[in-house]
């Protein structure tokens, strides 16, 4: 029911007084300053829904790791649990032990931020991902292709970035092609897609979310006799929809940190 109201509340926005259907533009991913407008600080409903959701995040590690105890209380049992499937599934499985403890600080901030900020698309009042605007994505995309540079360029300071441009074994007239195909695919493909993949997939489940309520309330609100009807199945996709947004989205920070710790693996791979 909340979604029900917060879709007729957009619908209404968007048409201005038009009962005619209107669907989601991309003009709800720009929405207007709250807080210090037309200042570099200036901070819409996006950035305030960052700034929220960050503090819930620091909130809840906080309480559960403040009193860590050897026979684990509720609240650190769940934090280590919620830990554990950076840790176990994805760090030392593809890293090994040590690296993977070397580099778990920062997948297990990029696994819980990417998952933070991906939910509150399926929340009333909220509405709208995080992760929905270009600016979060490709700062933890930068953050990844920091990190594995740096890691290559530190497990092998001599030979990474020669290898990377000039594959061995590679008889050398080949190079001419292999090399910038590999500086395109190495050092701008994979941050560009790592951005593109998270960002993608927040905007269309959102406008796809929008489009179902909004069609919903159109329906049972501006229609008339047997046409209400339709806003039982558009209500019904739209609550299907919402819960194959939260795998959407929890799939997406799974596949964010598996991907970046796949670089890190590479970088560090002794072939370089």
């Amino acid at each position: 029911m909340a979604l029900l109201v917060n879709a007729v509340t957009t619908l209404v926005t968007s048409t201005e007084g038009d009962s005619s259907f209107h669907g989601p533009s991309i003009a709800e991913f720009f929405p207007p300053a709250i807080f210090f407008a037309g200042t570099p600080f200036e901070i819409n409903r996006i950035i305030l829904i960052r700034f929220i959701l960050a503090a819930v995040l620091i909130l809840l590690f906080w309480l559960g790791t403040r009193n860590m105890k050897l026979v684990p209380s509720k609240g650190q049992s769940l934090a280590e649990m919620a830990l554990d499937v950076v840790r176990v599934n994805i760090a030392e499985d593809l890293l090994g032990k040590k690296d993977g403890k070397r580099f778990l600080p920062l997948l297990t901030a990029i696994f819980f931020t990417v998952l933070a900020m991906n939910i509150p698309g399926i929340f009333p009042g909220f509405n709208v991902a995080g992760s929905s605007l270009v600016g979060l994505p490709l700062t933890l995309a930068v953050v990844a292709y920091v990190t594995f540079i740096y890691a290559g360029l530190k497990k092998h300071p001599g030979a990474f970035l020669k290898n990377s441009f000039f594959p061995p074994g590679v008889p050398w007239p080949i190079y001419f092609i292999v090399t910038p195909i590999e500086f395109f695919s190495i050092f701008i493909l994979r941050p560009i897609t790592l951005a593109l993949r998270l960002l993608m997939n927040m905007v269309a489940g959102h406008l796809l979310l929008v489009l179902c309520f909004s069609a919903t309330s159109f329906f049972l609100f501006e229609t008339d006799g047997a046409w209400k009807a339709f806003s039982l199945g558009t209500f019904a996709f739209g609550f299907i929809f919402s819960g194959f947004e939260i795998l959407v989205a929890v799939l997406q920070a799974y596949v964010f940190t598996l991907l970046t710790t796949v670089y890190i693996q590479l970088a560090l791979a002794e072939e370089h």
